[in-house]
């Protein structure tokens, strides 16, 4: 990619792996009787997509030294993360209960995170020099400094190691209305920006982390990408990003959406082809799987057009995959991205 340069394809995330217990079944949470135990978090989600596509991937975070904080680590280590810098200590994991939706019922989240173990992590429980030797790309989320501002202070020391060593930074702006305001996000986040390469997040993150807004009807299904151009073009002025990534999504009901995105360098802007997912078996982790393409696609891709392309096809097929992590491989995503929707048995 023409605005960036790569030490090495080593991709370091940071933030929180929770542990997710989900109704079955389409349940509601009162209908429920027990509950699907998985493991996932934005930037742990990230890893795993990364990892899976054959890219060295390292997530950082601290968990509890007790059975559970070992099956969240064993979880990561099964498809292929280092988890080496993973600090351990801490009272407990954090929670978050998921009722998938259907239909016109949309999905709901309930949160039992307070006082995590990341939520408490110091900045000595890492040592960032160490972790970015021979990085080439750090990515976290505006959740991870949500958290607390104890991991706000962490993720800022991160961010300063990162550029130290000159590697590339992503933020997923990923804003959480049940984490904190919106004037505390921009507070903390506006700051942060001046680490950032390239920054992903759609109309709402924009609008509440950052204070832009597009114009983008998306509640009635509108998502014109001209409406963001004036937006991209803002924010890359005022934070000096490289790159400006926003997908657009269209929610028709909680098992229909339309599904594209929208990349900006500074010259061209390229809209990607756009995806009708119905039904959705799962959306939880699809704007993290958006965020692993992109980087895969940026990292090994010769245009950014390309690398969208990549990074939307990896999302349309998180969307048929129960559970955080997007277990695909390239050549499956390349075989949508290319064309092939047509859900054929492979054999």
């Amino acid at each position: 990619m023409k605005n960036l340069k790569f030490n090495s394809t080593k991709v370091v995330t940071m933030g929180e792996i929770m542990l997710r217990l989900s109704t079955p079944m389409n349940t509601r949470f009162v209908q429920a009787n027990q509950f699907d135990i998985i493991f996932g978090g934005g930037e742990a989600n990230v890893a795993v997509s990364c990892a899976n596509y054959g890219l060295e991937a390292s997530f950082v975070s601290k968990l509890p030294d007790n059975p559970i904080g070992q099956a969240a680590l064993n979880s990561l280590r099964r498809y292929g993360v280092d988890t080496s810098a993973i600090a351990r200590g801490g009272d407990r994991i954090g929670i978050y209960y998921s009722e998938t939706g259907a239909s016109m019922r949309a999905s709901s989240v309930i949160y039992d995170r307070a006082h995590s173990a990341i939520a408490e992590a110091k900045v000595e429980d890492f040592d960032f020099d160490k972790i970015f030797e021979g990085a080439g790309w750090f990515h976290w989320s505006g959740i991870t400094p949500a958290i607390s501002d104890a991991s706000a202070k962490v993720l800022e020391a991160a961010l300063i190691a990162a550029k130290k060593h000159n590697v590339v930074v992503s933020v997923d702006l990923n804003f959480r209305a049940k984490l904190w305001t919106s004037e505390k996000a921009i507070s903390v986040m506006k700051p942060l920006m001046k680490y950032v390469d390239v920054c992903i997040g759609n109309e709402e993150d924009a609008q509440l982390c950052l204070g832009f807004k597009p114009d983008a009807d998306v509640t009635a299904g509108k998502t014109d990408a001209a409406g963001y151009h004036k937006i991209f073009e803002q924010m890359k002025k005022e934070f000096g990003f490289k790159y400006v990534v926003s997908t657009l999504r269209e929610s028709f009901s909680a098992t229909h959406n339309g599904w594209k995105a929208l990349i900006y360098d500074g010259e061209e802007f390229y809209e990607s082809k756009r995806y009708d997912i119905d039904p959705i078996i799962d959306r939880v982790g699809g704007g993290d799987s958006f965020s692993g393409g992109l980087i895969y696609g940026l990292l090994t891709k010769e245009t950014q057009g390309q690398a969208l392309e990549f990074a939307v096809a990896a999302s349309a097929l998180k969307h048929t995959i129960n559970g955080d992590y997007n277990l695909v491989t390239v050549k499956e995503v390349e075989k949508l991205a290319g064309g092939d929707a047509s859900g054929r048995v492979q054999r």
